[in-house]
This record gives C-alpha cells, sequence and structure tokens, in this order.
C-alpha cells in the first residue's frame, strides 16, 4: 500500500480540486471584464481573450508534463504553485492598473493610426493574464499525479473522480462568480477572493502531503503491467501508436466539444433571452455534463476489458446526442415563453425562471457533454497503465486544452459565419463521429 490512511475515495484530494476550479473559474470571469473594459467587448475580443487563457493553460500542463515524474513530491509543487496564482492575484487589479495607465498616457498616444496600436494593446493583454494562465495549467496535472502516488491502485476511479471535482468546481465557480460575487464585491473584491481561495488551498494541499504522505518513493507507480486491461487496450497496436492515437483523440474531441459550445451558446441565447446570467445558466449547465460524465465512467475505467473500443463508442454516441438537440432547440422557444408567462416579476419569480431555464440548458447539453466527460478519465487511465507514466496526465491535458483554442477559432471565426448553428452542431458531431470510426478501425 503506498499510504497509510489515506481515504480510499479520495475525497481530500476532491475537495482540494473544487477550491481550486472555483478560482480558476472566477479569475477567467474577472480577466474576461478586465480586460474587456481594456480592449473592447467585441465578439472577436472575447474570442482571443479565451484563446489567451486556454493558450496559457495548454503552455502549462505541457511544461509540467516534462517533469512531473522526476519530482519527489508533485503535491507540494501543487501547492507552491496554487501559492503563486494567489500572489499574483493579490497585485493583479494595482497592476492592472499600471499597466492600462501607462498605455493610454504613453504607448496609445504614440501608436494611434498604426497597426501597432492594435498589437501594442493584444501584447499588453497577454502579458496581464498568460503568467497566471500557465501557472493555472500547472496545476491540475501537478495535483492528480500527487493524488495517484497515494491512490494507484485504481488510476482509472482516481483520475474520474478528480476529473469530476475539476469540472464540478468549474460548474459551481461560474455560478458563484456571475450570480453572486461580481455583484456584491466587484471585479477586484473577486479577484481577491479567488486569491483566498488559492492560499487555502495551498495550505490544504501542504497539509495533506504531512497527513497522507507517500511511503517510499515511487510506490505504486501505475505501469503497463500492474493493470488487467493494460495489454487489451492495445488492439495489437504498439504503445508509441496508442499514445499516438489518444493524444490526437483527446485533441479532436476538444475541438468538436467547443463547436458544440458555441453551437449551443448561441442556439440557447437566442431561446433563453439574453436576460441577466444567461451566460452563466448555459456555462455551468455545459461544464456541469463534463463533471457527471467524469463521476459515471469512475466505477467503470479499471474493469473495462477493451478501453479503445469503449472510447470509440461513446465518440460515436456523443455526434449522435449532440445531432438529437436540434429539435430540442426548437421546443426551448416554447418552454422558455411558458416560463415567462408563469413566473411573476418578483425576487422568487426570478428565481424560478433561472431554474427552469437551467434546466433546459441541461436538456440540451447535458447528453453530449456527459459523453465527453467521460473521454478524458478513460484517454489518460489508458495511457497512465499503459507505460507512459504521469507525464501523460500533463500531456492530454495540454493537448486537450490546444483542442480547445483550435476550436474556439474555427467555430467562431471560421465556420458558424460560413455554415451557421445547425450545420456548424452538425460540423461537430460529424468530426467526433469520425474519431470514433478512426479508433475502431486504426
Amino acid at each position: 500500500r503506498a499510504v497509510t490512511g489515506m481515504p480510499r475515495s479520495g475525497s481530500g484530494a476532491i475537495l482540494i480540486v473544487l477550491g481550486f476550479m472555483a478560482a480558476g473559474l472566477f479569475y477567467e470571469s474577472v480577466w474576461s471584464r478586465y480586460l474587456g473594459l481594456f480592449v473592447g467587448h467585441n465578439a472577436y475580443a472575447q474570442v482571443i481573450v479565451l484563446v489567451i487563457f486556454l493558450g496559457g493553460m495548454a503552455i502549462g500542463a505541457m511544461l509540467v508534463a516534462r517533469w512531473t515524474d522526476r519530482l519527489r513530491e508533485p503535491l507540494f509543487g501543487y501547492a507552491m504553485v496554487e501559492a503563486a496564482v494567489g500572489l499574483v492575484g493579490l497585485v493583479f487589479h494595482d497592476l492592472y492598473l499600471a499597466v492600462t495607465g501607462w498605455a493610454y498616457a504613453s504607448v496609445f498616444p504614440a501608436t494611434t493610426g498604426s497597426a501597432m496600436l492594435t498589437v501594442t494593446k493584444w501584447g499588453l493583454a497577454a502579458l496581464l493574464i498568460l503568467p497566471q494562465s500557465i501557472l493555472l495549467g500547472a496545476t491540475f496535472p501537478l495535483m492528480s499525479a500527487g493524488a495517484l502516488r497515494r491512490l494507484s491502485r485504481n488510476p482509472g476511479r482516481t483520475l474520474s473522480l478528480l476529473y469530476f471535482a475539476n469540472s464540478f468546481g468549474a460548474a459551481i465557480g461560474v455560478l458563484v462568480a456571475g450570480f453572486y460575487l461580481l455583484g456584491a464585491a466587484g471585479l477586484p473584491g473577486t479577484v481577491l477572493a479567488a486569491s483566498i481561495i488559492n492560499f487555502v488551498v495551498a495550505m490544504g494541499a501542504i497539509a495533506a502531503t504531512k497527513v497522507w504522505p507517500v511511503e517510499t518513493e515511487g510506490a505504486d507507480r501505475a505501469d503497463a503491467g500492474s493493470h488487467p486491461s493494460a495489454s487489451s487496450a492495445s488492439n495489437g497496436l504498439s504503445q508509441a501508436t496508442i499514445r499516438r492515437l489518444l493524444l490526437w483523440t483527446a485533441l479532436g474531441t476538444a475541438v468538436a466539444s467547443f463547436v458544440y459550445e458555441i453551437a449551443w451558446l448561441r442556439m440557447l441565447a437566442l431561446a433563453l433571452s439574453s436576460a441577466t446570467h444567461a451566460f452563466e445558466l448555459m456555462l455551468s449547465a455545459f461544464i456541469l455534463g463534463l463533471a457527471l460524465g467524469a463521476l459515471w465512467i469512475r466505477g467503470r475505467a479499471d474493469r473495462l476489458a477493451h478501453p479503445l473500443r469503449t472510447l470509440a463508442l461513446v465518440q460515436l454516441t456523443m455526434g449522435t446526442l449532440a445531432l438529437a438537440t436540434v429539435p430540442v432547440y426548437f421546443q426551448a422557444f416554447h418552454w422558455t415563453g411558458a416560463a415567462i408567462q408563469t413566473f411573476a416579476r418578483t425576487e422568487p419569480g426570478y428565481v424560478g425562471f433561472n431554474i427552469v431555464r437551467y434546466g433546459l440548458c441541461l436538456l440540451v447539453m447535458l447528453p453530449a457533454t456527459f459523453c465527453a466527460g467521460v473521454t478524458l478519465p478513460l484517454i489518460t487511465r489508458t495511457l497512465l497503465v499503459g507505460g507512459s507514466g504521469e507525464r501523460s496526465i500533463g500531456q492530454v491535458y495540454a493537448w486537450n486544452t490546444f483542442g480547445s483554442i483550435i476550436g474556439v477559432i474555427l467555430a467562431s471565426l471560421v465556420l458558424m459565419p460560413l455554415l451557421g448553428l445547425k450545420l456548424l452542431l452538425v460540423a461537430g458531431a460529424l468530426l467526433d463521429m469520425a474519431v470514433g470510426v478512426t479508433i475502431l478501425f486504426v
């Protein structure tokens, strides 16, 4: 056994990740608003802010994947990164005011009327959030590696629970930030709240290293021979081929998922109206589906006889379910109209109206996003027990995040103007199905 007294459920690790992801969504929400004030709130600006955030996270995950295996205690490294994010959060508001004030006073007047104005504006925006984004991208791989060294007998279960906590914390963070914190504390107060969470989580992680130490260095690291499904995952393929296939699958399914997200957000914005908090409800519903999918696979991942075949079927099912959301979307207009007529224009009525809207978002998004939530735990677990080691956690996270960037750019700037919303959704579904067919017949 790797650890004496470590709870098999991994509840301590889950609480730590929940805290991190709630803070992470606070940062994303706040940064979008801060940079919106600086560079503008148009659609292109929102896409570029998201790309900077996701790009930083992908870089952080890829960098940490290179040396996770060599860390004696990844959980302590995770705590240090959390503390660093919290420190940056403490000074972010003042830093933002100083940088933007300098830009307005000195830089913009000198570059007005030239292409350098746009370059300078976005360069400064990237410098303001990229370092923290890179740090945030390193946290999940470090946390996961630390947890796996303590709960290594069932890596599929452990990874699934961590992916669940990752997404569930994000779903909570979206709602708390949108419905309460931003209105009650403003942008500086929300950043401060996120920083406090970072410090609390860092202290919790340090305490976890003391309460649940790894008994021997590298104890019970998952390897290819330690789990019954490790060899059956190969389908006669070399480990290098499987690794490439699964990393490309992580990227491809992220592209498709963000195509869905962009299409659904635009569709539901029309169906649910653009009333306050509509975006938070939609985004939270999308992320909650990912969380529930990861939770469902937790008890099955380590028992699958043919994980590649299961992954292929999940991809095909996801594409099919995404296509099935089109008729549901059209019905959502009628259901929203009925909700508007049903609930009075009072505070309790607004609560009821938002509950109905959240339910409609879940009805549209949950089936396909549930499948999407199954994929990453399954991919990571297959690579981990197949001999790729702890570095596979960061690699899968990075490839998936790079796929998200591609999906955002492709859906928002290319496919949606070219195809329209319904065909955009069809394109994402066909991509998921193509990935599934490729896995089946490779």
